[in-house]
């Protein structure tokens, strides 16, 4: 399932592959059991491909890690968050129109 240009989290190596990244990545919160988070899935594959080379994605399983979501306040899912340098920059919950997330990604001057 999914785009091998999707990077999988958990609580162990997220530090390492978003707070110390130099560019944006964005970051897919989810779960399996959760409809609208699938139903989110093949826009996440598309934009990865769109974005390639320009933002890194990633997913992480709120039930397999569950420190990270706390860390963040993450109460609903899917929930996407925007990194730059490390840092949260942006956030959105639910399910997103691609032109929305696209407009989100583009609005980082990539």
């Amino acid at each position: 399932m999914g785009s091998e240009l999707i990077s999988h989290l958990n609580d162990a190596n997220f530090a390492d592959v978003v707070e110390k990244s130099t560019g944006p990545v964005l970051v897919d919160f989810w779960a399996e059991w959760c409809m609208p988070c699938r139903a989110l899935a093949p826009v996440i594959d598309e934009l990865a491909n769109e974005f390639k080379g320009k933002v890194q994605f990633a997913k992480l399983n709120v039930d397999e890690s569950r420190e990270i979501p706390a860390k963040f306040g993450i109460r609903g899912i899917p929930t996407l968050i925007l990194f730059q340098n490390g840092k949260k920059v942006t956030e959105l919950v639910g399910n997103q129109p691609k032109e929305k997330i696209k407009s989100l990604l583009t609005s980082l001057n990539t």
